[in-house]
């Protein structure tokens, strides 16, 4: 980050009475008020749920000259476009009129967020029928089809297996503009795909699954465990 855009920010936020005034804990969120950059992101305070294992930072973004929320559900991170804007006083406002129910919503499911056309496909129903296992290959069942995660672009997460302990899961993702179904992993928290899981059906999907999951998530878990063993080989 440039050091004009730093002490830009820096200015702007200085005597910003709404930051001083959050609270501590809103809806089982844990205030940090910890400041960061990150290439070319300035995190400006998060709201931490440990237990959710969930996280929402308000930052300022250099590349596109604007104030942001980013969201993080296990290892999935997106920005919730609805914040975005350019001046601080109609960042605040925004944060006022929508900040608390975004934190509320996360803690405790809404199915209100779901889009009619998700609720017309049955994806709900189709999850309960499909009886994806809660653990497979030491991965466990984060996000279900029964309680989609809208993100963005009109993508919904049905299906997220996440192992913490090595940041690494598989997703099954919904888009509604494209109409159809894919798939992608996190090895170490970076992004690897495959079209294995590329489904114009829920049937074709559940196909798919049964086919390719237990695979992928052994192939995940194998490179996960030969990357960690390559950082150990590096320290020693």
């Amino acid at each position: 980050m440039q050091e004009e855009t730093k002490a830009k920010i820096e200015a702007e936020i200085k005597d910003w009475q709404y930051m001083q005034d959050l609270p501590e804990c809103c809806h089982g969120f844990q205030l940090c008020r910890k400041q960061q950059i990150i290439e070319r992101m300035y995190d400006l305070y998060s709201y931490i749920h440990p237990q959710l294992h969930k996280k929402v930072v308000i930052y300022y973004h250099e590349e596109t000259h604007e104030y942001k929320v980013r969201v993080y559900i296990g290892l999935i991170e997106f920005c919730r476009i609805e914040f975005i804007t350019a001046k601080l006083d109609d960042f605040e406002r925004i944060l006022r009129l929508q900040f608390e129910k975004l934190l509320k919503d996360m803690e405790t499911y809404n199915p209100a967020s779901l889009s009619s056309i998700v609720l017309k496909m049955g994806i709900k129903e189709w999850g309960e029928n499909c009886s994806l296992p809660e653990t497979c290959e030491g991965f466990r069942l984060f996000i279900s089809p029964q309680q989609p995660e809208k993100i963005n672009n009109g993508s919904y997460v049905l299906i997220n297996y996440v192992d913490f302990s090595i940041e690494s899961d598989f997703t099954i993702y919904y888009n509604i503009y494209r109409d159809e179904f894919f798939g992608e992993a996190r090895i170490w928290d970076i992004p690897d795909v495959n079209y294995d899981f590329d489904s114009a059906s829920l049937d074709e999907l559940a196909a798919k699954l049964q086919t390719y999951m237990v695979p992928r998530l052994q192939e995940i878990r194998q490179r996960a465990l030969k990357e960690t063993a390559a950082k150990e080989k590096e320290k020693a």
